[in-house]
């Protein structure tokens, strides 16, 4: 009733198996962990946060294996939408480092989200304090 395929198939070519780079789960993290702790950097130092800002460069640089550009890259943002972009940005990068099993990188996140939450209550129980007052 059918015949059956006679040649290979074209999505699993044997002849291109080696034609393209291929990486494990952990390199896949690892370069997906040292972006997110890159992204949340950036937005460290323009908070200018000196301290915290040259620990995530630590692990960027022991994940990249060179140390991170680190530049003060200013935006007219206000401190509260940066302390809410950073909180968000070290959640994905501390789901990451759950994922890879990497402890010091998921304490790390984990400080810096408490550190941007309190920063965050305190922005805002001071402005609803203002308001207020008015």
């Amino acid at each position: 009733m059918y015949e059956p395929i006679r040649t290979e198939s074209v999505h699993t070519p044997a002849d291109r198996a080696d034609d393209y780079p291929h990486r494990s789960r952990e390199e896949e993290l690892d370069i997906q962990l040292a972006g997110r702790l890159a992204a949340l950097l950036a937005v460290t130092d323009e908070l200018d946060l000196g301290a915290a800002g040259d620990r995530i460069a630590e692990q960027v640089a022991r994940l990249r294996g060179t140390p991170p550009t680190r530049h003060a890259g200013r935006t007219d943002a206000p401190a509260l939408a940066l302390h809410r972009r950073a909180h968000a940005l070290a959640g994905r990068a501390l789901v990451v480092a759950a994922s890879r099993a990497d402890t010091a990188v998921a304490i790390l996140a984990a400080e810096r989200m408490d550190a941007h939450a309190e920063a965050v209550a305190t922005s805002t129980a001071a402005s609803s304090h203002l308001v207020g007052a008015l």
